[in-house]
């Protein structure tokens, strides 16, 4: 079991949580940057007139939104913003999706795969890190000056 600490910690794993995040992002995102239109065409399972979706902007967001919580890993403490920036990319690519892509693919397992593991699933872990960092930090702010 864990002892409890007199003073919050912000555990290892978590910095794991954020590079693993950051890769996965960076990954899936390549895939809609490189291999858009297939990608699209199979997460639309066989509709027609797809072509013109934005892939390469959407994915082109997605690897900066990784790189983002990537570095976050660092100096997740000192750089909890860059948590929340991560937080906010993860739901704007979110809402990308869904306004942007789900129109003209239409609801299916793939394209509900694609928002829900891909970009949502995400934002809880996120917003764990994001919170713990933020109690560390104000913590060590509160002992600095005091």
């Amino acid at each position: 079991m864990d002892e409890q600490t007199p003073f919050p910690v912000f555990p290892m794993h978590f910095r794991g949580i954020l590079l693993l995040t950051g890769m996965y992002t960076i990954a899936w995102s390549a895939f809609f940057k490189w291999f858009g239109p297939d990608l699209i065409s199979w997460l639309a399972m066989g509709t027609k007139g797809i072509e013109n979706l934005p892939a390469n902007y959407y994915g082109t967001f997605g690897i900066l939104v990784g790189i983002i919580i990537f570095v976050s890993a660092f100096y997740p403490v000192s750089w909890v913003y860059l948590i929340l920036a991560g937080i906010t990319g993860k739901l704007i690519l979110a809402i990308w999706f869904t306004l942007g892509f789900l129109p003209d693919i239409s609801w299916n397992k793939r394209s509900g795969f694609h928002l829900i593991v891909n970009e949502l699933l995400w934002l809880i872990p996120l917003i764990v890190i994001f919170l713990r960092g933020c109690q560390v930090k104000n913590f060590l702010e509160k002992k600095e000056q005091g």
